[in-house]
This record gives structure tokens, sequence and C-alpha cells, in this order.
């Protein structure tokens, strides 16, 4: 009979790691510290064997782990081999577009999300903005006002000033979360400028949008991070209102799917 201290000790018992797990662990450690470049070809099969005294079946699997971590590419043939791949935030952005998908959000939720994440970041960066920070944003908007005519584009630059403006604010953690929801808000914004390019509507959002991004420079140039937080979050939320008035898809699952 199992007996309350058993149980106990058996829920506090600690899972080894497969040798896999392990041999994973070190070339991960070696890429995350930059002991290893983008490109960069890891050791032979009988190299890597030797020095982590493992199999060549264990290796493999410590490859496919790496390989779903999207930290090393295997190509399989004569010419073939581990080449490293530069942690970067694709994975957790298609990642998080799945977990989206699966729990039914919406894009009314992510819009939501950004305009949680975007204005505090606008006031960050009022704060401590650079010369060259006001001259990247600015050249931004200069693009943009030359792009008026060509919805494509236009759409293209507006989504990279968001990104910039976060970028510049210097908050790598918050670089990442906005990286998992900006494919997710850049193709909804794509597919509903296709939809809606020329009508009146758009043509008002073009120049509020222009506008505010040019006045939020202007703030953020000045330092004035309370009126450059309360610009930007008014501009999200006309932003959303804009996006989520038409036919457009109202699901994740309804974008991405």
């Amino acid at each position: 009979m199992t007996t309350t201290a058993d149980s106990q000790g058996d829920a506090h018992k600690v899972r080894v790691p497969k040798m896999a797990e392990l041999v994973a662990q070190q070339l991960r450690r070696q890429i995350i510290r930059g002991e290893l470049s983008e490109g960069e070809a890891l050791p032979s099969e009988a190299v890597l064997m030797t020095r982590f005294g493992v199999s060549r079946p264990t290796l493999r699997e410590a490859f496919r782990v790496l390989e779903s971590e999207a930290l090393i590419n295997v190509r399989r043939g004569a010419h073939g081999g581990a080449r490293v791949q530069i942690p970067n935030g694709d994975v957790a952005a298609r990642y998080a577009g799945l977990v989206l998908e699966f729990r039914g959000a919406t894009l009314e939720d992510v819009y939501e999300a950004r305009a949680i994440m975007e204005p505090p970041c606008a006031r960050k960066l009022a704060f401590g903005r650079s010369k060259d920070d006001i001259e990247q944003l600015r050249d931004n908007v200069d693009r943009a006002r030359e792009a008026a005519g060509d919805p494509n584009k236009l759409i293209r630059l507006n989504n990279e000033f968001h990104a910039l403006m976060i970028e510049l604010a210097g908050n790598e953690t918050m670089m990442v979360l906005n990286g998992m929801v900006r494919h997710i808000i850049d193709t909804s914004s794509y597919i509903h400028v296709a939809k809606d390019a020329g009508t009146p509507a758009n043509l008002r959002s073009i120049r509020k949008g222009l506008r505010a991004h040019e006045l939020l420079v202007d703030l953020i140039e000045s330092k004035d991070a309370d009126e450059a937080e309360a610009l930007w979050r008014k501009h999200l939320v006309e932003a959303q209102s804009y996006m989520m008035a038409t036919d457009s898809p109202k699901t994740v699952l309804d974008l991405l799917g």
C-alpha cells in the first residue's frame, strides 16, 4: 500500500535530463553566449560524439531539439551538417500566434494588448531620446508622407514606425513582446488596407495617422513624456476602431488559420 509519505516523495522526485538534452543544453549555451556565430558550421558528428561521449542517435536527437528551437539548421546529405542560427523573435511570434489561435483570441484583444504596450514606450523614449532617434523617426514620417498615394507602401512604413518607436525606447523585453503580436497586427492591417484603399474612411485614416506620427516625434523631441503617452494611446484607440470597422477577419484564427 502506498503511504502519504511515499506519495510526497514521488511528487518531489527530480527528472534526470536525457543525455541528448544535456548535449543540446551545452550547444545552446555556446550559441546564446556568442561563442558560435550566425551561419557557422558545428563540428562534424564524429567530433561532437567524441567531445560529449555520446552515440550518433543521441547526438541527432540533440540536433532535433536545437532545430525545433530554430537555433541550428541541419542539412542532410554528403555536403550537409548543422549550422548555427542566432535566436530571434520569429519563433516566439509563430508560437504566440498558434496559442492565440487555439485560445480563440480576437483581433480586438490583440489590438488592446498593443494599446497597453506601446504608449509607455513612447513615454520612455521621450525621456531618453537622442538626436539620432529623432532623425530615424522623422525619416520614416517623411517617407510615409511621400508614399501617401501608395496604400501598400504606406501601411508598411506606418507599421515600421510603431516597431521603430518601441526599438528606440530600448527595453529588450518589450521588443520581444511587441514582436510576438506585430506579425498579427501587420497582417491584419495589410488585409484591411487592401480592401479599403481609396475609400473616404481610408483617406481620413491616412491623414490622421500621418499627423499623429508627426506630432509624436515632436513631443518626443521636446521630451514631453506625458503628452507623448496620451497622444499615442488616443491614436491606437482610433486606429483600432478603424481596423475593426469592416468585415475583415475578427479572430486570430480567421486571420492566420
